[in-house]
């Protein structure tokens, strides 16, 4: 497995190993054992969406004590995920990686709490799995808007389809982080 650290702290990118043959190919996603060293997390939940193309989705996250680590992979087609730093004593507060997660390269995104996630997908039919450390809390749930001015987040699609509960997200402007 190799492990890549990004410009903000807390955010890793995994890339598992891959065994391939005539068959096909074997990977494992997830080991607690070989990861504790570098996330020391335990999942409870996962989840999984199937998207069109040009679909934008976040950027979400759900407010303490229902905060969520994640740990995202793409199954099917390719994505650009986005991560948003929310945690407000943070030198990195309000700036965002994003990644290409696809189904060819297998790399997967550990976000912690305190990071609003997003991602625009690239391909028809994409399918995104993750992993969470808490369980869904309707009330905490928090969406920032996937397009504000400030973040300025380039999705690189210029026609995005994208619900109506992302559409009335919160301005980072008048955001106050719970982080």
């Amino acid at each position: 497995m190799q492990i890549e650290s990004t410009k903000i702290k807390g955010l890793l990118i995994f890339t598992p190993r891959v065994f391939t043959d005539n068959r096909g190919y074997f990977m494992e996603t997830y080991n607690r054992l070989a990861w504790e060293e570098f996330i020391n997390v335990d999942f409870v939940q996962d989840n999984e969406s199937q998207s069109a193309k040009n679909v934008i989705r976040g950027l979400h996250f759900q407010k303490p004590p229902h905060a969520q680590d994640k740990l995202v992979r793409v199954v099917h087609g390719s994505v650009l995920d986005i991560a948003v730093d929310l945690r407000h004593k943070s030198p990195t507060y309000g700036e965002y990686v994003s990644v290409l997660l696809s189904a060819e390269n297998k790399k997967q995104l550990f976000i912690p709490k305190g990071f609003a996630h997003g991602f625009v997908s690239l391909a028809d039919q994409t399918i995104l799995s993750y992993k969470c450390s808490n369980f869904y809390h309707p009330e905490s749930d928090a969406t920032i808007l996937w397009n504000d001015k400030d973040l300025n987040i380039n999705w690189n699609v210029t026609e995005p389809i994208i619900s109506e509960k992302d559409a009335q997200g919160i301005e980072f402007g008048t955001f106050k982080s719970p982080f």
